[in-house]
């Protein structure tokens, strides 16, 4: 190398050191604005750097993840496009995800399934990936679901950003940037430069078709987001950033975190405002929601216990205003992922966003019933119109007048995020209803049982539900089939017997129970026959031989004889006053013996049956000698009777 070579190679190289320097110091400030959730000001340095030709695998998936976050999903798409493509073996499988949900956004559902196939691949235990696989044709699933509601364009839209909207009065709260000039874009977290307030309409006189701010001493110079108010109008919950005695709080990352406050109305002014116990410096607690009794108040934190970025939990509010201890409201509903803005209707059905649970793109709408604090029930996407290929979220919805709320980031919108209206055509079908019917029966009389108890129990082994059979036996539950039950019948004095219903197509199902006595309480002399609620062994006039109807009968005495082998009976036959009173004494002998006698043929022991004829000397009516009775009187008296002799 010749001198002169070797100082243009000394120039080069401090050249390139030093244009490495800057870009790792232009990375640095990226990454700084990065871990401060601060996306767009990060995104603007990574452009920069990565227009200068400087690429990694680090640097691609946090400009993927910053363009995700503020929802510009095609950009996003392209950014993990490159990064799949040029660093294939430091993809992880979140970056996978993020990149499936980018191409659903865009409508390309085929490549999104294909990079979904590549996620579940390199996941276990994750419910995104058990999702995908279990319902691989969740388009056709939302599809079922779509076209239930017409929706119309908030006539309070503007330019900038509103969304959150929430039941005020006759009216609404909602959130927006509309006096800030900024393009506010709340998801999970907020750049703090943008300012977000809360608004009213038409939730009294002054504020009627005219969008006002809501409560002086409620929006601060930070945001203001997500709300719910109390249905007396006396208490307000609503999500502030971390902001106390006119400061903001930041966290060991220098995060300004979300909190949720409470306020009370007093003397016609928000006053009283704290924070709830439960919020923290290091997470965010966000989009307070009440249950319909207001015992209830559901939220989104990425609080320790969080399965994904952020998950819905809930606490129990006490009579005094105290709390409960969060919870989790569980995987079922939670995933891996964004689950947020919840919302519970008054026939308790919760109302979610998310883009962990199979969807169009982008964060969309589910619904699941939570009646009894059950949270594992079937998780339904709501379908077009109200979910796109975008952001859809902060639903609310009056079951009582189909009407209620959403905010979007859809195409055709007027700003960064709008408010829309709709109404419900036709309710979502959340469960899969089976009626169960039947009759409950004693099992060797074959009588029904009046009063039986028939209960449905979960997997769980918890009560569901229950019925009482009517005068005729029967019973009607309506079961949800999407998960397994067990039907059991019960009565005092019998064996319990049940049977399983597992996960069906919803058909119809007819369970008649046939209940085993416990045991035969009764003593020596009492008549098997009543035990039993046996019909009457009956006889024909002047005949002795089993009358084909009796052999039903006496097959159920069998059937009892054979349950319990220890017991013994007396055969006592009877017949009625016409003819000699000697005729019908033997008469009556034949007939006891001509029923032992079909019961040994039947596999009874000999030693276990006697019989004893009484002719006419036992009438149960007063149709004695000479006395004008009817021939269905006459019948009364020509029976069988099975005593217990043992």
């Amino acid at each position: 190398m010749t001198k002169k070579a070797q100082i243009l190679f000394i120039l080069f190289t401090i050249s390139a050191i030093g244009v490495s320097l800057a870009q790792e110091k232009l990375l640095n400030k990226g990454n700084e604005k990065y871990e401060e959730y601060s996306f767009r000001p990060a995104i603007d340095i990574y452009k920069r750097v990565l227009d200068k030709e400087f690429v990694s695998a680090d640097l691609l998936k946090k400009l993927g993840n910053s363009y995700y976050f503020n929802s510009d999903y095609k950009e996003a798409a392209e950014i993990f496009q490159k990064l799949v493509t040029e660093f294939p073996n430091d993809v992880a499988p979140e970056d996978y995800f993020k990149y499936a949900q980018t191409l659903k956004t865009l409508g390309d559902y085929e490549d999104s399934n294909k990079v979904m196939s590549q996620f579940t691949a390199l996941t276990t235990s994750d419910a995104r990936a058990s999702a995908f696989k279990e319902e691989r044709d969740y388009l056709a699933e939302i599809k079922t679901n779509s076209g239930r509601y017409d929706i119309t364009s908030f006539e309070y839209n503007t330019v900038y950003s509103e969304f959150a909207p929430a039941f005020y009065k006759d009216g609404l709260i909602f959130s927006s940037d509309r006096d800030t000039g900024n393009f506010a874009r709340y998801r999970h977290t907020w750049n703090a430069k943008d300012f977000l307030d809360l608004y009213k309409v038409n939730s009294d006189s002054v504020s009627m078709n005219v969008v006002t701010k809501f409560g002086e001493d409620i929006n601060t110079r930070l945001h203001e987001s997500a709300s719910v108010v109390t249905k007396d109008g006396e208490t307000l919950y609503f999500t502030r950033n971390n902001f106390v005695e006119g400061k903001y709080v930041k966290d060991e990352k220098g995060i300004i975190r979300l909190k949720i406050f409470r306020a009370r109305m007093i003397d016609g002014i928000w006053g009283e405002i704290e924070e709830l116990p439960f919020n923290n410096d290091g997470y965010s607690v966000a989009n307070p929601v009440l249950s319909p009794d207001e015992k209830i108040l559901y939220f989104t934190s990425d609080m320790p216990g969080t399965y994904g970025l952020s998950d819905i939990f809930m606490v129990a509010i006490n009579d005094d205003g105290t709390f409960s201890t969060p919870e989790n409201l569980g995987a079922n509903i939670n995933t891996e992922a964004r689950e947020t803005f919840p919302f519970v209707t008054n026939n308790e059905i919760l109302y979610f966003s998310s883009d962990g649970h199979p969807g169009l793109g982008g964060l969309d709408i589910f619904a699941t019933k939570i009646k009894r604090k059950d949270f594992n029930g079937k998780v339904l996407n709501v379908g077009e119109p109200i979910n796109s290929r975008r952001d859809d979220f902060t639903f609310i919805f009056n079951e009582l007048s189909k009407e209620g709320y959403m905010a979007s980031n859809r195409e055709g919108g007027i700003g960064e995020d709008d408010i829309y209206k709709f109404l419900e055509k036709e309710p979502l079908v959340f469960e899969c209803v089976q009626q169960v019917t039947g009759t409950v029966r004693d099992k060797i009389s074959n009588n029904v049982l009046v009063g039986a108890t028939v209960k449905v129990i979960n997997e769980n082994n918890e009560e569901i539900l229950s019925d009482i059979t009517n005068s005729e036996g029967n019973y009607s539950l309506v079961l949800d089939c999407n998960q397994g039950n067990f039907v059991r019948a019960l009565m005092e004095g019998y064996v319990p017997f049940e049977e399983y219903i597992g996960v069906s197509d919803g058909k119809p199902k007819i369970i008649d129970f046939y209940l085993e006595r416990d045991i035969i309480t009764a003593g020596f002399g009492d008549d098997l026959a009543k035990l039993l609620q046996l019909s009457t062994i009956y006889f024909d006039f002047n005949k002795y031989n089993i009358r084909q109807d009796s052999e039903v009968e006496v097959e159920k005495v069998i059937a009892a004889m054979e349950k319990y082998p220890s017991l013994k009976i007396q055969v006592n036959s009877h017949t009625d006053s016409r003819g000699l009173a000697a005729y019908n004494l033997l008469l009556s002998q034949k007939r006891a013996e001509a029923t032992i006698n079909y019961m040994i043929s039947k596999g009874i022991g000999s030693g276990r049956l006697a019989s004893k004829g009484y002719g006419e000397t036992k009438l149960i009516n007063d149709c004695y000698d000479g006395i004008n009775c009817s021939s269905q009187k006459h019948d009364l008296n020509r029976r069988s009777e099975f005593i217990i002799s043992e």
